[in-house]
């Protein structure tokens, strides 16, 4: 039961083995799509290209994960991440992903403080908005969104809730540029979600599903039926993406997640 919205669910939290068992194993859950990661991506995608659309599942968005830092000193560094996250938005147009989730820095600064000019959090919001404009022409080329995602405190420093990341993004005025609305990191750093959800619903791209202790829906204290209903009042027609335990790191778990799912589907819509 999805109640019309449309699910997806990371690739490591499908056991597969095989690609082509994982697109079964998210049918078999009643899933339309599948959230891919960007560091394995170039390998996958022929045949992601090849299984799209098998039993109504498709490629959902790709996440670009912890690679090189955007936020770096090093040109070099910040050189690399600029070319990882447009090579994975020119993947996800290859393979028909909605869009592209990142997240713009990890855990604390590293650009200096050049007070009065700038501090090193006003350093970090210029470069992110210049890196932000310079990708737009790729973005419109691919045909894809671009989702800035705020993350909990323990994980950064920089933007930390969606009126953060919307600041980011709305004076750029981009229309493939947005946030996502992850539900854990919601639950740490937000007073109120569905308040939220509703505050920033112009600038929300994509969604991330998981309770407050990043375990499945209906395993924490998240309120889902409030939250959903939040996002259906802005209109949201997005993807909502199960990110639950360690994203990207999920293989070994995988075979519970699929087992516990129904469940998970039953505490988000009874």
């Amino acid at each position: 039961m999805t109640n019309g919205w449309k699910l997806a669910i990371q690739e490591d939290m499908l056991p597969g083995p095989t690609l082509e068992d994982r697109f079964a194993q998210a049918a078999d859950l009643s899933l339309g799509g599948i959230e891919f990661w960007s560091a394995t991506l170039a390998d996958q995608a022929r045949e992601i290209e090849r299984l799209s659309g098998r039993k109504g599942v498709v490629a959902a968005s790709i996440n670009n994960g912890r690679r090189s830092r955007f936020l770096d000193p090093d040109p070099g560094e910040r050189a690399r991440a600029l070319a990882e996250l447009t090579e994975a938005i020119q993947l996800a147009g290859r393979i028909g992903a909605s869009g592209v989730v990142f997240v713009p820095h990890f855990f604390g600064p590293l650009l200096p403080d050049l007070s009065p000019f700038m501090n090193p959090v006003e350093l970090e919001r210029a470069l992110l908005s210049s890196q932000l404009k310079a990708l737009a022409e790729q973005v419109e080329q691919a045909g894809v969104q671009l989702w800035v995602e705020p993350v909990n405190r323990h994980e950064t420093h920089l933007l930390l809730r969606l009126e953060d990341a919307a600041s980011i993004v709305a004076p750029l005025s981009l229309a493939r540029l947005g946030i996502v609305a992850d539900l854990f990191h919601m639950a740490l750093e937000e007073d109120d979600i569905p308040s939220a959800i509703l505050r920033n619903g112009s600038h929300i791209g994509h969604v991330h599903l998981a309770d407050s202790n990043r375990r499945l829906p209906g395993h924490g204290a998240t309120d889902f039926p409030a939250a959903l209903a939040a996002l259906s009042q802005i209109g949201y027609d997005g993807w909502l993406a199960f990110e639950c335990g360690e994203p990207g790191q999920n293989q070994a778990a995988a075979k519970a997640y699929f087992a516990e799912l129904p469940g998970a589907l039953t505490a988000l819509f009874g």
